[in-house]
């Protein structure tokens, strides 16, 4: 398992590679990290999620060119099937996988049914809060060409890969929504500090924006 996994590994990176640093292998390695230590609490497979973990965004890409028109967690697994068939997993290992993938996406309509799922879920939330989620809410504004702020917007009226999706509409419409999301024991417990961390950044900006000294 160890060689298939290395091998996996190896090519998975020159795949996952995204032209969107929001989006990148560092926030891979990242989500890998997160799901292994809450797998290890949460008694899961730490193989299968691994595998989930590093190709989770593989589908990214399409996404983002069809400005979130196309769901990348759906294609992303099924685009792992084809990838891990390659290696002659089991029929039933690459269907955990791929479930793994199509259901670890906030807006999506698959919910994580197993353990493994719930892992991948738990770690690429945990990776959108906090001070790195705040880091990278403002590099994904960036990219699709958001202003710092926009204070004379309705949050309510705006929409998603637009110049009005800043970093603060993000955690207004998604981030702050986060923790009381979160499927794990573990999930839950990492949630609350860097959901603190966040709120509370958040909280200072508004009031900077302002003008408050």
């Amino acid at each position: 398992m160890k060689n298939i996994l290395r091998k996996i590994e190896n090519n998975i990176k020159k795949q996952v590679l995204m032209p969107l640093n929001s989006h990148n292998w560092d926030h891979t390695e990242r989500v890998v990290k997160l799901a292994l230590h809450i797998a290890r609490k949460e008694k899961a497979d730490a193989f299968i999620v691994k595998i989930a973990a590093l190709l989770h965004d593989i589908g990214r890409r399409k996404e983002d060119k069809t400005n979130g028109k196309i769901d990348h967690a759906k294609y992303g697994a099924k685009l792992a099937r084809k990838i891990l068939k390659k290696y002659k997993l089991k029929t039933e290992i690459i269907d955990k996988i791929a479930h793994c993938i199509e259901a670890h996406r906030f807006r999506g309509n698959i919910k994580p049914e197993t353990k493994e799922a719930k892992c991948l879920y738990d770690a690429d939330k945990l990776d959108s809060i906090g001070a790195v989620g705040i880091g990278r809410a403002f590099l994904f504004a960036g990219e699709v060409g958001a202003k710092l702020h926009n204070k004379d917007i309705d949050i309510k009226k705006t929409k998603p890969y637009t110049k009005e999706d800043t970093a603060y509409r993000e955690y207004m419409v998604k981030l702050r929504y986060i923790k009381s999301k979160m499927l794990t024991n573990e999930g839950r417990r990492i949630a609350i500090s860097r959901d603190a961390i966040m709120r509370d950044f958040f909280i200072r900006f508004i009031k900077e924006i302002k003008g408050v000294i």
